[in-house]
């Protein structure tokens, strides 16, 4: 029997996901420092808190770093409660980023994002709520640098398929599902970027941290946490 390697099984997964959802495609801002804004419109953070407490932003007062500096404090808290809760926190971290962006960086983020991968990465992860996974979706999707990165909610995905029932620790998955990438995977900002959709939808949809629908995935002939279930 001809063994299947560990690229082109990647390939197969993504392919035989991609047949059922569908061509995927960000639903966030990709530039730099709107997605700073945009992470930040929502909580708790997610495609849909933080869309609501976008649009209410950009129509109520808008994003632009002079224009977050200048908005009146109760009416920026306003505009965020359509996003979800604390709003008064998250209008604090909207004045920090815009604050930031306009001494640091003259109101440009994306021209400061230059030089080693390492030093970009650190430059956005002293911003608010930016870890290694928010520094890495940033870095791919702005175009920066074709990082494996690996959608934050979701790192369970890839291990559960590859290797079976993940880590306890978070950390430890993560890297690991990023190195099964990294390794496994052309380093190319349209493979990665459709990787990281195709495992976040699946990670919402189907494969869920706790009752997966196993039954209904697309890829259990190929999840090997499947084949322990059964």
């Amino acid at each position: 029997m001809a063994v299947v390697s560990s690229n082109m099984r990647l390939a197969v997964i993504f392919d035989e996901l991609e047949k059922f959802y569908g061509r995927q495609a960000a639903s966030w801002p990709t530039e730099p420092y709107e997605f700073l804004v945009w992470w930040h419109c929502g909580y708790p953070a997610s495609d849909v808190t933080c869309a609501k407490g976008w649009a209410a932003l950009t129509k109520e007062i808008g994003i632009e770093p002079e224009t977050l500096l200048r908005a009146n404090v109760a009416k920026l808290r306003s505009a965020l409660k359509a996003g979800g809760m604390v709003p008064e926190l998250r209008a604090e971290r909207l004045k920090e980023i815009a604050l930031r962006v306009q001494n640091e960086y003259a109101g440009d983020l994306r021209a400061g994002l230059t030089g080693p991968l390492a030093k970009v990465r650190a430059a956005l992860k002293k911003f608010p709520n930016i870890a290694d996974p928010g520094a890495d979706r940033i870095l791919l999707f702005g175009g920066i640098a074709p990082v494996a990165a690996v959608p934050s909610n979701n790192p369970h995905v890839l291990y559960r398929i590859m290797r079976g029932p993940e880590r306890e620790n978070y950390g430890v998955t993560y890297r690991e599902v990023q190195q099964m990438i990294e390794v496994e995977s052309a380093e190319s900002f349209d493979g990665r970027t459709r990787a990281y959709l195709l495992l976040k939808v699946h990670g919402q949809s189907v494969c869920k941290r706790t009752k997966p629908k196993c039954g209904e995935c697309p890829v259990r002939s190929e999840c090997a946490y499947f084949a322990r279930q059964r």
